[in-house]
C-alpha cells in the first residue's frame, strides 16, 4: 500500500537571490507542493562565492569557512520553512540539498563538480536526514552530473501526441525535451539570467532587471549578438552542461571589448541572446500539431523574454508550468525533494539518454540527524 511522505527541497542557485526551500507531500508519482519559502541570501556570502565561482585565487580555509556557513544558512532556511508550514522534523521524511555550486566542469582530464553547504550540520541543525551531493555519482559514470531535473519533468509531465519542452530559466537556461515514445533529451542551452543580472547589478545596483525596465530602455545591437552567437558552448552537441565559470561578468567585458554602447543597449542583447539561444534550441524539437514550451525559474517573470519566446516560436504554446498546476518559481526545489525520495527508496534518479551516464543511478549521499 502506498503512503503519504513529505519531504523538503532546497535550492539555492548560480543567481543566489534566496535559498528556495519547497515542501512537498509525495504519493507513487504523484507530488504535491504544501508549502515554499524564500529564504534571504546574506549579500556578504554572496561575494565571497562569487569570488570563488570567477575563479579568483582562494585558499582551503576560505573553502572550509563557506562549507559551513552554507550549511547553517540552509539549515535556517528549513527550519523557517517548517515554522510556516507549522510543522515539527518529525513531519519530514528527509531534506533534498542540492548545495551551493563553486565549480562545475564536467570535461576534460579531471572532471569535477562541486557543491558545498555542509550536510551534516543541516541534518544536526533541522533534526532531519538529509540527502546531498547529488552531483557526483552520474559524473563517476561518465556522465555530466547535469541536468538532473529532467528525470523530475519526465514523472510529472508528458508528451502524449506532441513535445512537451520544460524551460527552466535561472542563471542558466536548460531544457527538458518530452517527445511521444522517445527519449527524454537534457542540456543546458547557454545562459538565462545569468548575464543580464551582472550587467544590472553593475550599472542599475539591482539584483535583477524588474520588469525588464533596463533593457526595454536599449535595442538589440546585431554585431554585439552575432559575436556573442560564436561562443563554441552553443555549437556543442548534448550531452552537455555549463554555469557562471564561463558565462560571467568577465566573459562579457571581454566580449565588449571592440564595442562602445550605452549599458541599455547592451541589456537588450543580453535578453535577446538569452531568447535566441534558447529558440534556437528549442525549434529543433518540433513533434506534433501543439507542441508546448513550459517555462520556469525566475525568467518566466521577465516579460520580455516570454514575449521574445512566443515572438521566436510562434508555432509553440509558450506559457508557463503555473498553467499546468506546478508552481513555476518552486520547480527545483521541488525537484530536489523528488530526489532525495527517491534516494531514501533507492530508486534511480539519473537518466543516462540526459547526463551520459553509464548506467541508472540513485543519486545523493544520506546523512542521519541521529548518527
Amino acid at each position: 500500500m502506498s503512503t503519504k511522505q513529505r519531504f523538503i527541497g532546497v535550492m539555492s542557485g548560480t543567481s543566489m537571490d534566496a535559498v528556495d526551500t519547497a515542501l512537498v507531500e509525495i504519493e507513487d508519482n504523484h507530488i504535491e507542493l504544501l508549502a515554499a519559502l524564500d529564504f534571504p541570501f546574506p549579500a556578504d556570502l554572496k561575494q565571497r562565492l562569487l569570488a570563488i565561482c570567477l575563479g579568483q585565487e582562494t585558499n582551503l580555509a576560505e573553502v572550509g569557512e563557506l562549507d559551513h556557513l552554507l550549511g547553517h544558512l540552509f539549515a535556517d532556511a528549513v527550519n523557517a520553512l517548517l515554522k510556516h508550514a507549522n510543522l515539527d522534523a518529525a513531519d519530514i521524511i528527509a531534506i533534498g540539498n542540492h548545495g551551493q555550486t563553486v565549480y562545475h566542469r564536467p570535461d576534460g582530464q579531471a572532471p569535477f563538480t562541486m557543491q558545498i553547504g555542509d550536510a551534516n550540520i543541516i541534518a544536526t541543525k533541522t533534526g532531519i536526514n538529509t540527502v546531498a551531493d547529488f552531483r557526483r555519482k552520474d559524473m563517476a559514470l561518465g556522465g555530466q552530473g547535469a541536468p538532473l531535473v529532467p528525470a523530475f519533468h519526465k514523472s510529472i509531465f508528458s508528451a502524449k501526441e506532441s513535445s512537451v519542452v520544460v524551460l527552466n530559466i535561472g542563471g542558466i537556461a536548460n531544457i527538458s525535451v518530452l517527445r511521444p515514445n522517445q527519449p527524454v533529451i537534457g542540456y543546458d542551452t547557454g545562459p538565462g539570467n545569468m548575464l543580464m543580472d551582472a550587467w544590472c547589478e553593475l550599472h542599475r545596483q539591482t539584483k535583477f532587471d524588474k520588469d525588464a525596465q533596463f533593457a526595454l530602455e536599449g535595442r538589440v545591437h546585431s554585431a554585439l549578438l552575432a559575436q556573442l552567437m560564436n561562443e563554441p558552448y552553443l555549437k556543442r552537441s548534448a550531452p552537455k552542461s555549463t554555469g557562471r565559470e564561463l558565462f560571467n561578468l568577465p566573459w562579457l567585458e571581454q566580449q565588449l571589448s571592440a564595442f562602445s554602447l550605452s549599458p541599455q543597449d547592451v541589456q537588450r542583447t543580453l535578453c535577446e541572446y538569452t531568447a535566441v539561444t534558447i529558440a534556437n534550441e528549442v525549434t529543433r524539437f518540433a513533434v506534433g500539431d501543439q507542441p508546448e514550451l513550459l517555462v520556469c525559474g525566475g525568467g518566466v517573470r521577465n516579460p520580455l523574454i516570454m514575449q521574445r519566446l512566443n515572438e521566436l516560436l510562434p508555432s509553440w504554446n509558450v506559457t508557463s508550468t503555473q498553467q499546468k498546476g506546478v508552481d513555476s518559481d518552486n520547480m527545483e526545489a521541488m525537484a530536489f525533494a523528488w530526489l532525495a525520495q527517491r534516494r531514501i527508496h533507492n530508486l534511480p534518479s539519473n537518466l543516462p539518454e540526459v547526463t551520459g551516464a553509464r548506467q541508472l543511478a540513485s543519486l545523493g549521499v544520506l546523512y542521519f540527524a541521529d548518527q
